[in-house]
């Protein structure tokens, strides 16, 4: 059995987005419901938060400081220092959706997708493209839940996933460019094995994903191998990130929104963030450049 701590019962309504900061040894998260960006010090337990005017979907740490965040209205720079927000850019808005899980891509350029909040059954929502020139590029259309993004090593393969159209996706991604082309099927998760949610990729190729309907952490292998379930102390973990000195510990994320009291009785650390420890290293994740 592999072990799994909890660093954080943090009773988050939908904890999301964990994001490592090796420079801090710090994780960053977020919760949408309670809409704030967080900081945790994994060593000392310090904690830190920014809150925000709207629900955040997502966001990346930046090179140059502070973070860039996926509100409802679209992208805005947040100032560590003083809080403040300042508006990039932003699609249209699509009636009955929000901005969900994004990432910085390792040419530096900073992913978000829109899901459909209103049914969770409409392909209305689209995955965008911010470069840090801070225009905007919709890349990805017919999505329900946009999910999951994340690279492999080389930068050379994305992976993304629809969580309620239940696939996960590799891409072969081009990082001079920002494009992508050649889309297949790596899996198609029931919901007993765990509907696709947030992932992470570590250094052999394998796509690390939140099994969000089954209380577990996949490992699914680049042929579409489901390769190892690790059972977690929460009903919905919610994304995995990459952590530690050795980046060998792998930091997850979880909600109570809408957990049955029975439920939460049953795994009180719903909404907590999880640790576990893996034999192989992660793939870190860049900043963005803008």
């Amino acid at each position: 059995m592999t072990e799994v701590r909890c660093v954080l019962d943090a009773k988050a309504e939908l904890g999301e987005c964990p994001v490592w900061s090796a420079d801090e040894q710090a994780l960053y998260w977020i919760d949408i419901h309670a809409p704030a960006l967080h900081r945790l010090d994994v060593g000392t337990g310090a904690t830190r938060s920014w809150a925000m005017p709207r629900r955040i979907g997502s966001f990346g740490l930046r090179e140059s400081g502070g973070a860039v965040v996926a509100l409802e209205d679209g992208f805005h720079l947040l100032d560590f220092d003083t809080g403040a927000l300042s508006f990039v850019a932003g699609p249209e808005h699509v009636p009955g959706t929000r901005f969900n899980d994004g990432k910085v891509s390792p040419d530096r350029r900073f992913w978000a997708g829109t899901m459909d909040e209103d049914s969770l059954s409409r392909p209305i929502a689209a995955l965008y493209r911010l470069d840090p020139d801070g225009s905007l590029h919709r890349m990805v259309e017919g999505l329900i839940v946009s999910n999951g993004l994340a690279w492999t090593a080389d930068g050379r393969t994305m992976f993304h996933s629809d969580s309620k159209g239940q696939v996960i996706w590799a891409y072969d991604y081009d990082p001079g460019h920002g494009t992508l082309r050649n889309r297949r099927v790596v899996a198609r998760p029931s919901e007993e094995a765990g509907r696709p949610d947030g992932a992470a990729v570590d250094e052999k190729g394998f796509y690390w994903s939140a099994g969000i309907s089954a209380g577990v952490l996949n490992r699914w292998a680049p042929d579409g191998r489901l390769d190892r379930t690790i059972p977690l102390p929460c009903s919905n973990p919610t994304a995995p990130c990459f952590g530690g000195p050795d980046m060998q510990t792998i930091f997850v994320t979880s909600l109570r929104h809408g957990v049955v009291a029975d439920v939460l009785a049953a795994k009180p650390l719903s909404g907590g963030i999880f640790a576990v420890r893996v034999d192989v290293p992660g793939v870190p994740v860049a900043r963005f450049k803008g």
